[in-house]
């Protein structure tokens, strides 16, 4: 049978497909998830809300907001209705620049001493030293910053001196800026919510992933185990968890080995919202572990660990996003409910839940402050709303189903 052999004209025809072809560009499905996304205008101002809303918390400090501890406790300025009174710093930074100095003086004299000098020399010195840093401005009006937070407290002195925004927002029962704790209460609330999140990601992913593929006996034990936690009524549990490890002996030792209270409030709150995230990821792995790719993946010698979190995990990551940005606001309704009842974040921290929590104290059928509830309780909400929306527009973006959308 003899073989014809192409012509001059089938291979400029076959040159023109080609050209065609590589002028013809693919979409993958981050791209088109992207495209379908910024067609949901209520998720896309839900995002660029949430992106202003981490960004404004992030440069709190260095905004010329009034401290959100400072102390106004006359009859005047307590319970102080939205105003625009002009308040200022109550400090100077050569004061602070000082008593840095006096603070570095006694550590370097703290280091000379020698091996045997008297123990009561010794803890003189500390016990002068931790006055000090006590007495620092910073650490007296906004509660020990890090050293980010205290370089950029530092640039907000330098660009705007002891201006700050009028009390806008009003002021609680101390005399404190509303306005101010709402910004910085945005920081711990946010951050709870998005390492909380993050805890329940690592832990139920993982989980969810392994039990999924590995199914049999294995899978049957591991899931059995998250039924009997799901029967746990854990609002008790958290309840107990927090009550124990706050008492005095169990926080010491912890905070021995870096570890202080929110730390372990983060983590607490996190390892309880897996349990979800488990069961959709081993439902979404089981439907996977079978396709062509992992067959070629365990061909190629890729073991089960190579196979879970290289492999199978990455597809299922648009799932798992879509569940992420509906935990965090359970997170941070659940950090709020716990903050209401004492047992969450402690003064002189802030949130937005312990703010709310003081505000609905004075709430009172003699006098309603209603600025100490409206305003961290609008924050909440906004932040709530958006992260909703912004879950069902991913959840949306994310389905193949709705490629034609």
């Amino acid at each position: 049978m003899a073989v014809s052999t192409p012509t001059q004209q089938d291979l400029s025809r076959y040159e023109l497909l080609l050209q065609e072809a590589a002028q013809i560009r693919g979409v993958s499905l981050w791209m088109d998830a992207w495209r379908r996304l910024r067609k949901n205008w209520a998720a896309m101002i839900s995002l660029w809300f949430l992106v202003a809303l981490v960004i404004t918390a992030f440069f709190t400090p260095f905004l010329p907001l009034q401290s959100p501890q400072f102390q106004l406790a006359d009859k005047e300025h307590k319970y102080q209705p939205p105003n625009l009174e002009r308040i200022e710093l109550n400090f100077q930074l050569e004061d602070a620049k000082q008593l840095e100095r006096e603070a570095a003086e006694l550590a370097a004299r703290l280091r000379r001493l020698p091996a045997d000098a008297p123990e009561k020399e010794r803890a003189d010195l500390r016990l002068d030293l931790a006055a000090k840093r006590r007495d620092h401005p910073f650490n007296r009006l906004w509660n020990e910053p890090g050293m980010l937070t205290s370089a950029m407290i530092r640039a907000r002195v330098a660009i705007f001196g002891r201006w700050c925004i009028p009390s806008i927002c009003g002021r609680d029962e101390l005399g404190r800026d509303v306005l101010a704790r709402v910004f910085w209460g945005a920081r711990v609330s946010l951050i709870v919510g998005a390492l909380a999140a993050l805890v329940s990601l690592v832990i139920g992913v993982s989980y969810g992933a392994s039990a999924g593929y590995l199914g049999g006996w294995v899978d049957a034990a591991m899931m059995r185990f998250v039924d009997v936690l799901y029967s746990i009524p854990f609002i008790f549990v958290v309840i107990f968890l927090i009550t124990f490890l706050s008492e005095e002996t169990t926080r010491n030792r912890l905070a021995a080995w870096g570890i202080d209270q929110i730390a372990i409030f983060y983590i607490v709150i996190g390892a309880i919202y897996w349990l979800t995230m488990a069961r959709v990821v081993r439902g979404q792995i089981i439907s996977l572990k079978h396709e062509q790719f992992v067959d070629a993946a365990r061909t190629g010698g890729a073991g089960s660990g190579r196979i879970i979190f290289r492999h199978l995990i990455p597809n299922v990551m648009g799932i798992v996003i879509v569940y992420l940005t509906l935990t965090i606001p359970s997170v941070m309704l659940f950090e709020a409910f716990l903050s209401y009842l004492g047992l969450g974040v402690k003064p002189p921290d802030v949130s937005w839940g312990l703010l709310m929590n003081e505000g609905i104290k004075v709430i009172t059928p003699v006098a309603i402050f209603w600025w100490l509830v409206l305003f961290p309780g609008l924050a909440l909400a906004m932040t709530l709303f958006a992260l909703n929306f912004l879950g069902d527009g991913l959840r949306d973006a994310l389905d193949p189903k709705m490629t034609n959308r």
